[in-house]
């Protein structure tokens, strides 16, 4: 098996792309495919050292799911390899295809389940790519989407996938299980042209195939540069970024410098790291239109699915909804430490300690009671002294204050109040709860 082309590949790809993983976990789901990529997986992992495991997905779609685990963990046994079966439920959305929901429960499923440290390895392969790509041209792609399945890429847990089979086609993997005799399943559900990718895999590329000779290798090539491309493009998007970013928030009049695509680009590699999917360009140009023509003062909102962007003195931000705090009151402030929740009192230049009858209570939304802060000139509202301090209009109400009794005394991590200020007093600092 060492001086199979199939191996050699797929130990080129590994030995490349696995240098800080400390073992594989194999996405085994018992096709031919999966199967032929265990066995590379588990020489590679002989010659190598590394730990190796396999994961079987059951979604749960096919009557024979259950079977199909059993052929899997057989095999396990067989190879001595630890397995873990994963049962997934998936509830048809509108709008998704059961293909990318079902891909979707697929990963999540892997991360949960593969060991910590581990890679994730996948068996798509040269033909899967062609799949891709032509999927992603029929539904009008740009340079990244052409750019189909990367080598490696990674979750958002920041597990590592490897598909170290993508220069492989499907005829060298069947014809590597044959030579060496690899049982395997066979998924009917793979015959039903009802699913885009097995149109495409049943009906248009055998006839592309036999039309045009290297048609597999010509689109990888294609692929290739693509993915070189955008690998340019990404450098010149990180160092357009860096200007335009104040922390997390983009700055219009930066934007504004940039020519249309360039910025446009921006805005889209900005909204990727929020991890958004992309807007389309209709609602692109609106978000730049009211950005770029709306008044510093003005605060514009526009709408996605999971939040909203807003602007606030000149820079583009993206919000999502919190859940409402609610008001606590402090039984017994006198037992409190810094491990207390949801109140660490830490010593320092703040305020004063409570009296033994005063009632303290951490409080939210009351933008309209009247503070005087340590060092400034009058008393005012806590929403006046949160503007002056430049805090965003949709996050005053998720800032916590302290009060005794009802006198708001210090305004977490910001301002204290003047007449409760003390050198050798208390920084109350109320811990995020992460809701």
């Amino acid at each position: 098996m060492i001086n199979n082309r199939v191996y050699q590949q797929a130990e080129r790809s590994l030995q490349k792309l696995n240098t800080s993983a400390k073992g594989l976990c194999v996405a085994l789901s018992g096709g031919v495919d999966s199967v032929v990529l265990l066995h590379l997986c588990h020489r590679y992992a002989a010659v190598h050292q590394v730990g190796l495991q396999a994961v079987y997905v059951n979604h749960g779609l096919s009557e024979n799911a259950h079977r199909w685990q059993q052929f899997c963990q057989s095999l396990c046994d067989t190879l001595e390899l630890p397995f873990v079966a994963k049962q997934v439920s998936i509830t048809r959305q509108a709008r998704t295809s059961l293909e990318a929901q079902a891909r979707e429960a697929r990963y999540q499923a892997l991360d949960e389940a593969a060991l910590q440290g581990y890679a994730i390895v996948l068996g798509q392969h040269a033909d899967d790519q062609v799949e891709t790509f032509l999927l992603r041209l029929k539904r009008g792609a740009g340079l990244l989407g052409l750019g189909a399945m990367k080598p490696q890429t990674q979750l958002a847990s920041a597990r590592l996938c490897i598909r170290p089979l993508l220069s492989v086609s499907r005829d060298e993997i069947e014809a590597f299980a044959k030579q060496y005799d690899l049982a395997h399943i066979t998924d009917e559900s793979n015959q039903d042209d009802a699913f885009d990718r097995n149109f495409l895999r049943n009906q248009v590329i055998p006839l592309l195939k036999s039309r045009f000779t290297g048609l597999v290798g010509n689109v990888l090539r294609t692929v290739e540069i693509l993915q070189s491309q955008q690998a340019i493009i990404d450098e010149i998007s990180e160092q357009d970024l860096a200007v335009c970013c104040r922390q997390h928030a983009l700055d219009i009049a930066a934007l504004g410098a940039f020519s249309p695509a360039r910025r446009d680009n921006v805005i889209r590699r900005w909204l990727a790291k929020q991890g958004l999917e992309m807007p389309s360009q209709k609602q692109l140009d609106q978000l730049v239109l009211q950005a770029l023509t709306s008044r510093q003062d003005n605060q514009l909102k526009i709408d996605f699915k999971h939040g909203a962007i807003r602007s606030y003195r000149g820079a583009l931000y993206w919000v999502t909804a919190k859940t409402k705090k609610r008001d606590i009151v402090i039984e017994d402030h006198s037992k409190l430490t810094e491990l207390s929740v949801p109140v660490a009192k830490l010593s320092g230049k703040g305020c004063r300690l409570p009296d033994c009858d005063e009632v303290v209570s951490i409080r939210y939304g009351r933008l309209n009671d009247k503070i005087k802060p340590h060092g400034k000139p009058g008393s005012n509202s806590i929403k006046h002294w949160l503007k002056d301090r430049h805090i965003p209009s949709w996050e005053r109400d998720y800032i916590a204050v302290v009060y005794y009794n009802e006198d708001p005394v210090a305004v977490d991590g910001l301002f204290v109040s003047a007449e409760h200020a003390d050198d050798n007093g208390v920084i109350w600092v109320v811990k995020d709860d992460g809701k």
